[in-house]
């Protein structure tokens, strides 16, 4: 915008205008890339307007003979900007005319200082350090801060805080939110610093070997309100309660120490919802004890009704685990039970299986080709039904192609009975 009101008039008359505009800007452009410095005092200017030559001959001493091109010394143009007694420089004339300048590349400097300062001084905890080694933190926090390192420092601040009251013992979200940071809503799903304390325990989780991959169908961005299940079992790891009634596991005959309180009465089914895992410590009794996996709750409806307390341990996913069942099946595991897991013989049932198996090291449970072939035997004819693309079985390389093969959805149910004699020869 060019300041008329403040310009001595021989300035406006040789520089200032709408027609030397563009001039400006490319000569003001100049001093925004380089500022002073010594080593850029030549300016090359090129498709100069016939105006614009014009406007530089008159002040420079340039031939009046038309040219597109010029090279102008900036020395030169300060020399006869102040023999004239038009301006001290020009970059005096050019910030009369259009406002200060400012020297960009300086300024990218300092910003770049500032946010090394940031990320060297808030790094105090060693899993927040570690985490800020990777560019894509980085690059997360400056997003998040809005590109100001003020704000970044103060969300790592608060960062820091929650992290050192990780981990809790079924402390609800909420409660540490307010007991933290002051208020019950700021680790709410898509609150910049929760979006954080995820990453950073994601990181953690990842580096010692815990953190577990879910599908894009339980997985949605941080910048939705509403709890995912990934978002929920990263902060159940940490002992954090988000929705803690929501999908409680379902399990059937889990053995606990004597002393320890008994999650349900022997031969009947049984809910544990996340609070209860974290808040009630339980000591399960399985070590060195096969505990099965099933995928359908409908499996152990069926071994509740024809074994009762005859059943083997058995605890279902229902479908993709959510938190609860993953905190459950993470703690038999580090009780030693062996964990054998079986689930539907189709794409989605191979995808959670996959999962399944690198949560808790399980291994298969009758759910291999071979098992496969043999449930194909057994199942009423059909038409094929086994569609989308093959999903392959981290334990079983043939598998999939073998399911590709016949291509037919086998539904865990279809092999109750030969699940229920496993679960019958291996019960108390």
């Amino acid at each position: 915008m060019t300041m008329t009101s403040d310009i001595d008039p021989k300035l406006e008359r040789r520089l200032g205008g709408s027609e030397l505009s563009a001039l400006r800007r490319r000569l003001r452009r100049h001093f925004e890339r380089h500022g002073d410095n010594p080593e850029k005092r030549v300016l090359q200017l090129t498709g100069l307007s016939p105006a614009e030559h014009e406007a530089l001959a008159l002040i420079v001493g340039l031939p009046s003979r038309f040219t597109s091109s010029v090279r102008i010394d900036i020395a030169q143009f300060d020399a006869a900007l102040r023999n004239a007694e038009i301006s001290g420089s020009l970059r005096e004339a050019l910030e009369r005319i259009d406002g200060p300048l400012v020297h960009q590349t300086a300024v990218k400097e300092e910003l770049r200082a500032r946010w090394v300062a940031t990320f060297e001084t808030s790094a105090l905890l060693p899993a927040l350090s570690a985490w800020l080694q990777i560019t894509s933190a980085r690059n997360l926090i400056k997003r998040l801060a809005r590109q100001d390192p003020d704000t970044a420092i103060k969300l790592l601040k608060q960062v820091g805080a929650v992290l050192q009251r990780l981990p809790a013992a079924g402390l609800t979200r909420a409660q540490l939110a307010a007991d933290v940071l002051g208020n019950a809503h700021a680790l709410d799903g898509g609150q910049p610093t929760a979006t954080l304390v995820l990453a950073v325990l994601r990181h953690d989780a990842k580096d010692a070997g815990q953190e577990q991959e879910l599908p894009e169908d339980v997985v949605d961005a941080e910048n939705i309100s509403r709890p995912t299940e990934r978002m929920r079992d990263t902060w159940a790891q940490a002992g954090i309660l988000v929705n803690e009634l929501a999908r409680p596991v379902l399990f059937l005959n889990l053995p606990v120490d004597r002393g320890s309180v008994p999650p349900a009465a022997l031969g009947e089914p049984g809910y544990l919802s996340l609070r209860h895992l974290l808040r009630t410590p339980i000591t399960w009794s399985v070590a060195g004890q096969i505990v099965y996996i099933c995928e359908n709750p409908n499996i152990v409806s069926i071994a509740a009704d024809r074994l009762g307390s005859a059943c083997a341990p058995l605890v279902c996913t229902d479908g993709m685990p959510a938190a609860a069942q993953r905190v459950l099946l993470k703690q038999l595991a580090d009780a030693g039970a062996k964990l054998l897991y079986h689930g539907d013989f189709d794409w989605a049932g191979i995808h959670i299986a996959n999962n399944v198996m690198r949560l808790c090291t399980a291994t298969p449970w009758r759910f291999q080709s071979n098992d496969y072939s043999q449930a194909f035997g057994l199942c009423p004819k059909k038409d094929r039904d086994l569609l989308g693309i093959t999903v392959t079985a981290s334990w079983d390389a043939g598998l999939g192609d073998t399911m590709q093969l016949h291509g037919l959805a086998i539904p865990e149910e279809a092999v109750v009975s030969l699940l229920i004699d496993d679960l019958r020869s291996s019960g108390r």
